[in-house]
């Protein structure tokens, strides 16, 4: 890890350890957000890391951004820190769109979405965004006389719905009726700035913040299975529980190292292989860590305020977003197959894979 990275992973822990604690996080879910957590994020810069200092953003790349995603996973944070910067800055800076001084979302297109741009009437219905009602834009695409184009919606101009994921974190549907868009809200979408590469980013954002809450999890596992005691001994000493604890720890610690290849790698992008692998390796450690751990915890795992329950609900819910386990693995496979069999060695050895001419556009199902 660069001596940057290091810095920036140390103050952002220090800054959620003091802001983000289980009783923190509890009230949070109970609103959907916290406005005290959210300023100390934005004085300090971190929605915008990864997003060019030219665009107004706080600079870095996406393997700083995914460092400081992990930490966020870790204490189960309350705010749309992927969204804001590696997602929705990222493809407003692409645009040259100007970036909003409040929290941002993006739309990547759920089964039943739909936008629409003529001229500067913007109408669409976009389901299941992160923090959309708390948002000040959504970024979405949308398509106009045969051009792409990225959008910077004002969601004061959308009528929301509020829902929420099985972590209580919001997930709103906004709808915009015809509602007009001045010049400096939408603009052409560069070459590589389309609805594959928000899917991309938003795959490999939701794998780091499963990797932080994983490494977290473990810890938890630990002390409570020495503190524990069970027939005069700490329960970690049986043989049962020692063998939850080594599959957590596995689990973990592949996580942490597919996000870790594949945050490195995106120079400057993320490529298709190695987050399909990352969100699909993630996916799997989600479920196998979370049923380990509470096992070995019993009851207590699933209380509201503990923070294996936080954590496990969360890695539930990020296993699911921006394509599944099962989505990532089979377009994984398409693309594999598609390259034939000389090619599949190589592709393993090298960490590349050739791209298709149009990328996947199927249901995250």
């Amino acid at each position: 890890m660069s001596d940057d990275r290091t810095v920036l992973t140390e103050v952002a822990t220090g800054l959620f350890r003091d802001l983000c604690t289980p009783g923190d996080v509890v009230a949070a879910e109970a609103t959907g957000w916290s406005e005290r957590l959210w300023s100390a994020l934005t004085e300090s810069g971190f929605p915008l890391v990864s997003v060019p200092e030219e665009a107004g953003g706080s600079g870095g790349d996406v393997a700083d951004a995914c460092a400081l995603l992990t930490v966020a996973g870790r204490f189960a944070a309350p705010a749309p820190l992927a969204e804001t910067g590696l997602l929705g800055g990222w493809a407003l800076a692409a645009a040259g769109l100007e970036l909003p001084e409040g929290p941002l979302s993006v739309a990547v297109g759920a089964p039943g979405d739909a936008v629409e741009l003529a001229g500067r009437r913007f109408s669409a219905r976009l389901s299941r965004v992160p923090w959309g009602g708390r948002s000040d834009r959504v970024v979405a695409l949308a398509g106009s006389g045969g051009q792409r184009f990225v959008v910077s919606a004002p969601t004061a101009a959308a009528t929301v719905t509020n829902g929420r994921n099985l972590a209580a974190e919001p997930r709103d549907t906004l709808v915009w009726d015809d509602v007009g868009l001045p010049d400096d809200a939408f603009a052409p979408a560069p070459p590589g700035v389309d609805g594959a590469a928000l899917r991309l980013r938003g795959a490999l954002a939701r794998a780091a913040l499963i990797a932080g809450a994983l490494a977290r999890v473990a810890e938890l596992t630990v002390r409570y299975t020495g503190e524990r005691q069970q027939f005069g001994r700490p329960v970690a000493r049986f043989q049962a529980v020692q063998a939850h604890l080594v599959t957590i720890a596995e689990e973990a610690e592949l996580a942490g190292l597919a996000v870790s290849v594949a945050a490195l790698n995106a120079r400057p992008d993320p490529s298709f292989l190695d987050v399909a692998a990352a969100k699909a390796a993630a996916g799997e450690a989600a479920t196998i860590a979370a049923r380990a751990s509470h096992q070995a915890h019993g009851a207590i795992g699933m209380t509201k305020e503990y923070e294996l329950g936080q954590l496990s609900r969360r890695l539930w819910s990020w296993r699911d977003e921006f394509g599944s386990e099962r989505y990532w693995s089979r377009e994984l496979g398409h693309r594999l197959a598609a390259a034939g069999a000389d090619a599949l060695w190589p592709s393993i050895s090298t960490g590349l894979v050739s791209e298709p001419a149009s990328s996947p556009e199927g249901s995250f199902a």
